[in-house]
């Protein structure tokens, strides 16, 4: 299937682009990816390509001090941008995090963090590794021609095929959404010149697709070994209202004072905040972090979940027209968004919460202490919320978005 890219062009400053109208976009996965670098970028390349024998070794931060402070004026065209951001986001979190909540560090060296801002800045996204890049721009096919069997990650943290799995997991989830984002302009268009057949039958291909999307998760347990997702969860924490980087990180060379940033989640997933505004859902308790959240993805992707917001309700709409096929319809959907999000909480639990329970434990019998860095690590997500409590509210507010009896039997006017 065709996936249109749907990304900000190059430009400089964080200046928004005009918000463009809603158009068919299959997904939001980018659809051809670079996976090389001109020559001179060899620096970068060879690091972020040995990043887990460098973090094993504690060599990282020593390889990161060699580096030499290269200019970005030889990237052409956003998927060299992309890339390079790539290697340097996974290298930056790689060098914070190598001690784990051990040993963090407060100023991100000049040759590191130098062009990672610049280029963050010409692509419109923070300076730190974030969803839209370990997920939908962080793989390859070894064979141009096959799909799942061949597909590879660019990067990864220590873990091996676990981390592989993660990642090719997510990617293959946003993958699965695809015809749910398809569908979104026709539910749109629908509600504007009331055609209920049209928008009955997009409604059921946005449910199937978010089914599809909790199938395509059920892969996480033939890749996982739940001891190496927490290891991969550390390296994704953030340095936004985190106690062992209470001040945040001096990026030397841009700014004299330190800087905080939320770290990669699902949080920032395009997709599942746009079927949320599709569906009126209201995450009340958590609607300001959900909104701070798209600042974290690419440019094109905010303009496309704004556009939306400020089209007319479908919610409303469908409560208008009495029609009960419309109304399970919208049903369905609402039940298979809480549905993806429970199951969410299930693998949650079992590859992070338990190990890192374990983790605690087994310290405890060791005779040492447990040590506060990684109690904190544990408990956090990597966007720096409180993960579960974050998770469960968010998946309680979907199941409470079903439209009930009553509504149904009332039509609005």
């Amino acid at each position: 299937e065709r996936h249109s890219q749907i990304l900000p062009r190059r430009k400089l400053g964080r200046s928004r682009e005009n918000i463009p109208s809603l158009k068919a976009t299959p997904s939001f996965r980018i659809s051809f990816i670079q996976t090389e670098l001109p020559d001179y970028y060899a620096p970068w390349m060879n690091v972020a390509a040995n990043l887990p024998h460098l973090i094993e070794g504690h060599q990282l931060r020593r390889e990161v001090a060699k580096m030499p402070l290269l200019s970005t004026q030889y990237l052409r065209g956003h998927r060299q941008l992309r890339l390079a951001r790539l290697a340097l986001g996974f290298i930056t979190m790689g060098y914070v995090w190598q001690g784990g909540g051990r040993q963090t560090v407060k100023i991100l060296p000049r040759a590191l963090a130098v062009p990672y801002c610049t280029i963050s800045e010409l692509l419109d996204l923070p300076p730190i590794l974030v969803y839209a890049d370990c997920v939908l721009a962080n793989w390859k096919k070894r064979d141009p021609c096959g799909y799942v069997e061949n597909l590879d990650i660019l990067f990864s943290f220590p873990g091996g095929d676990s981390n592989k799995g993660f990642f090719l997991v997510s990617l293959l989830v946003e993958a699965a959404a695809a015809a749910g984002i398809k569908a979104i302009p026709i539910i749109v268009n629908a509600i504007l010149h009331h055609g209920l057949c049209s928008l009955e039958t997009a409604l059921q291909d946005v449910a199937l697709s978010i089914c599809k999307m909790r199938e395509a998760f059920k892969l996480i347990h033939v890749w996982e070994r739940p001891c190496n997702c927490f290891l991969l969860h550390v390296f994704g924490t953030s340095w936004k209202d985190n106690f062992l980087m209470p001040e945040g990180l001096v990026y030397e060379g841009v700014w004299d004072s330190p800087k905080q940033f939320f770290g990669g989640s699902a949080a920032q997933s395009s997709t599942l905040q746009c079927f949320d505004v599709l569906l009126g859902i209201q995450h009340s308790a958590a609607q300001e972090y959900l909104g701070c959240m798209r600042d974290y993805m690419p440019a094109a992707h905010r303009a496309f979940i704004q556009t939306l917001a400020s089209g007319p309700s479908l919610r409303q709409f469908v409560l208008a027209t009495g029609d009960a096929g419309l109304h399970a319809a919208f049903n369905k959907c609402v039940s298979a968004l809480a549905d993806l999000r429970s199951y969410h909480i299930q693998i949650a639990t079992k590859y992070i919460t338990i190990p890192a329970g374990r983790c605690r434990a087994e310290q405890q019998q060791l005779g040492g202490c447990v040590h506060k860095g990684t109690s904190v690590l544990s408990e956090r997500g990597t966007g720096g919320t409180g993960f579960m409590r974050f998770l469960k509210a968010i998946r309680d507010t979907t199941r409470k978005a079903q439209l009930t009896e009553q509504e149904a039997t009332v039509p609005t006017h």
